[in-house]
């Protein structure tokens, strides 16, 4: 798979990551993704075939796909010359561009259509008669724009899942009771916040947030895996290896041995 990423606009920075195209090369590639934490729209921009199996179920990606968060690994089967334009947004502001609770489609994946129906018709349309990449993402960001203009969600709301959110990412360990006091408001109404935004409970968010980390290191350095453990905050080996397998299915060892 070859991969690119290009910036959104400035307006969409604070809840956009990025945009990222990847292209399959190989005749056939079964690729595995691991919780990242993140919600995504995913585009197939090049009339591909690309079949998600998530959980139990396997289907067919649409041309428009809104990819909820993962807390499994996760397989999809794409044919060569596949090529998907992903929106990445940040854990807390896809709610800003999609009326569903993005609760609803945790470790699953809904096509655009049975959220903004005709919406979502006119976008793709438009976007697949652009004859370059660079145009394509040119009416992505307006549509997302458009979105987020029509969005009906509290700004006060938001700015507070994101303090919430980046806290989180500050701790050494996750305590409820601790992020209730420091934002002010009760812990029932926190755990509602961040299903309505987030998708993921808050404990679960920092699991996620968590293990991206482990895995980050595994990939970019050579520290021990006893280290990588206690540098992000599990127990001991033993909960690390358990969390890290709960994410991916196999360990880190194996993961090192294997690259992932």
């Amino acid at each position: 798979m070859e991969f690119e990423n290009f910036s959104p606009s400035d307006i969409l920075k604070p809840y956009v990551k990025y945009y990222w195209v990847c292209t399959c090369d190989s005749d056939v590639s079964m690729e595995i993704m691991y919780p990242s934490g993140y919600v995504e729209l995913c585009i197939d921009i090049s009339n591909g075939n690309t079949v998600r199996h998530l959980g139990n179920q396997s289907k067919k990606m649409p041309g428009l796909e809104v990819l909820g968060h993962l807390t499994m690994p996760t397989r999809a089967t794409v044919s060569k010359g596949t090529t998907v334009l992903v929106t990445r947004f940040y854990p807390y502001a896809s709610s800003l561009f999609f009326p569903d609770q993005v609760s609803s489609f945790m470790n699953d994946s809904i096509d655009l259509y049975a959220i903004l129906s005709s919406e979502s018709t006119e976008f793709f349309n438009h976007l697949m008669e652009q004859p370059s990449l660079g145009q394509k993402i040119k009416v992505l960001d307006a549509f997302l724009i458009q979105r987020l203009t029509k969005g009906n969600r509290k700004r006060e709301q938001f700015k507070l899942i994101e303090r919430l959110c980046n806290q989180i990412d500050k701790e050494e360990s996750f305590n409820i009771e601790q992020l209730a006091s420091y934002s002010g408001f009760s812990e029932r109404y926190i755990q509602k916040l961040f299903l309505d935004w987030v998708g993921l409970t808050p404990k679960s968010f920092h699991s996620v947030q968590r293990f991206n980390k482990s895995l980050e290191l595994i990939q970019s350095t050579d520290s021990s895996l006893t280290s990588i453990a206690y540098e992000c905050r599990y127990y001991d080996q033993a909960h690390f290896i358990k969390d890290f397998k709960s994410y991916t299915g196999i360990t880190p060892f194996q993961a090192r041995l294997n690259e992932v």
